[in-house]
């Protein structure tokens, strides 16, 4: 199963919902890494240097990164979703399959919402 190491900006829910399903993950907060304003490339370095992958909601930033360079241990990046076990299970979906994320890039998504029925 896959180590995380979450930025800054993956809800301590997410965390949360994710560990119940087995995830192990290290947070910025809990590595002495939060409220210091470090820059992307170097919390995927640390997460790296940890041999975990990037879990995070800045798709755009990330996204970049890994075009730039696709040497890292995984980055996985998430649309926002209120519905946090859906999201987890999504995340869990995405990444069980896979034998490593070493330099993937794994998008999870949000569905989108079904159409709404015609009005009479």
């Amino acid at each position: 199963m896959a180590a995380f190491y979450a930025d800054e900006n993956v809800s301590h829910y997410l965390v949360t919902a994710l560990r119940l399903l087995g995830y192990d993950i290290l947070t910025a907060l809990a590595d002495g890494r939060a409220n210091q304003g470090i820059p992307d490339p170097l919390v995927r370095a640390r997460a790296t240097q940890l041999g975990r992958a990037v879990l995070t909601g800045n798709r755009r930033d990330y996204h970049r990164l890994h075009r730039r360079q696709p040497n890292h241990a995984g980055v996985v990046t998430d649309t926002e979703d209120d519905d946090i076990p859906a999201l987890a299970d999504r995340t869990h979906a995405a990444v069980s399959p896979l034998p490593s994320l070493a330099g993937l890039l794994v998008r999870v998504v949000r569905p989108n919402p079904p159409p709404a029925p015609p009005s009479p």
